[in-house]
């Protein structure tokens, strides 16, 4: 059995549990948590996905995350997912949360922010490179490299600021 994930309607109520990969197949809402993380000097994290992967190989991001687990807060799961992409502990302060149509599937996504002072252990297996980037140096890398779709969109309503949830 794959990945357990709660199955969501329009309004992020959980209407039962599913497989992921069914949610996916099928196109039904279900839950994703994600973090943009920036270092102290206000820097944001960019990496590229293992070419590999099974969801948009090869592409950049500046999102890490993954989805919600059953009974997981989106914080918590946001948290887990720094731990397992990044090797790193942070709390999360959440963003915004919103309902993405999604280039694969439909989903609601809490958007959270962390600082992150250490160092980083990227598991290749979830990140083939990682960089710190300025503002600058991020807008000028989306013109030239291939980010995930559903990232843009994403990022943007990150810089727009907090949104009560």
């Amino acid at each position: 059995m794959g990945e357990l994930v709660e199955r969501v309607d329009e309004e992020d109520r959980v209407i039962g549990v599913v497989e992921r990969g069914e949610a996916i197949r099928r196109r039904w809402l279900h839950r994703v948590a994600t973090t943009v993380c920036r270092d102290p000097q206000g820097r944001v994290l960019v990496h590229r996905r293992p070419d590999a992967d099974s969801r948009f190989p090869g592409l950049y991001d500046v999102m890490c995350g993954g989805a919600v687990e059953v009974g997981e807060s989106y914080e918590r799961a946001a948290e887990r997912e720094l731990a397992e992409e990044l090797g790193v502990r942070a709390t999360v302060r959440p963003v915004v949360r919103f309902l993405v149509r999604g280039a694969i599937s439909p989903y609601w996504l809490a958007l959270h922010e962390a600082v992150i002072g250490g160092a980083i252990s990227a598991d290749p297996r979830e990140i083939a490179w990682h960089g710190w980037f300025t503002e600058a140096e991020l807008a000028e890398a989306v013109k030239e490299l291939s980010f995930v779709p559903d990232g843009q969109e994403a990022f943007r309503r990150y810089a727009e600021g907090p949104a009560p949830w």
